[in-house]
Order: structure tokens, then sequence, then C-alpha cells
């Protein structure tokens, strides 16, 4: 059994909420370094997790969209490489929400660097602990079509 598009949009927030959350918190202190002007590290904390909180807002809505083009595949379902290149697409669209609606004043925009390495290397660390560990230690988890609840 597949998970079903209310599992899928659990793993994601509480995957994300949770192994996301704590990378971002680790993360940020390099991100410090390497931000462009003069923030403080409350504000690049700020930015990070205004980052992470779009990526989750952002994900359960295209869980809708996926689901719906799932349904022209015969399984239903992704091939594993599908879900790792969605975060092109993801990620263009958060840069975009972050970038041009003024979600974040402009002094704390983060540079397209500073936010490409936050949203890749989380988002590749979500992406293996789903496909890897996550599937170990919960077994039943695809059995229940991936519902935590």
């Amino acid at each position: 059994m597949l998970p079903t598009l209310w599992g899928r949009i659990q793993t994601r927030v509480l995957v994300l909420g949770i192994l996301g959350g704590l990378w971002t918190i680790v993360l940020v202190p390099f991100l410090w370094l390497i931000s462009s002007g003069d923030p403080t590290i409350l504000d690049v904390y700020r930015v990070a997790f205004t980052v992470l909180f779009t990526v989750i807002v952002l994900g359960v809505a295209w869980e809708f969209i996926y689901h719906f083009l799932q349904q022209f595949r015969w399984e239903k379902d992704w091939p594993t490489l599908f879900g790792l290149l969605t975060a092109i697409n993801e990620g263009i669209v958060v840069w975009l929400v972050i970038d041009v609606t003024g979600l974040l004043p402009e002094e704390l925009r983060p540079s397209p660097f500073v936010f490409a390495v936050q949203f890749v290397t989380t988002w590749l660390l979500v992406w293996v602990a789903v496909n890897g560990p996550l599937r170990v230690i919960f077994p039943h988890w695809r059995f229940q079509g991936g519902r935590f609840l």
C-alpha cells in the first residue's frame, strides 16, 4: 500500500518540522558566517526558520498537486528519484515567495547562495531520512498508508 495524501502531508510536516528544524538550528551559525551584510545571528535564525516554515506550508500545497499528477500514473506513486527532483520546482517557488512577496524585510532577505545552501542541505537530509532510516524504524508506515495518526 502506498502512502495516502494525508499520510504524505503528515510525513512532510513532521519530518521537515522536526528534522528540518534541528538541522536549521545547527546550520544557522554557518549561514551567519557566509551571510552578506551585517545581520545578527538572531536575524539569520529568523530568516532561516521563515524559509523552513515557507517550505512546510507550500509543501502541503505541493502535495495536492503531486497527488493529482500521480493519478495519471499506473502505480499512483512517484519513483524515488522524482521525490528528489521535486526539490527543483519547490525551491524555485519558495525562493520567489521569499524574494518577491515581502515575507521578509528587504534587508533580511537571504542571498541566493545562502538560501540555496539551506534549502538544498535541508532537502537532501529530509529526503535521505524519509527514504532510508525512517522506513527501517517505522516498517508499518508503508502499510498504514503513510499515516502517523
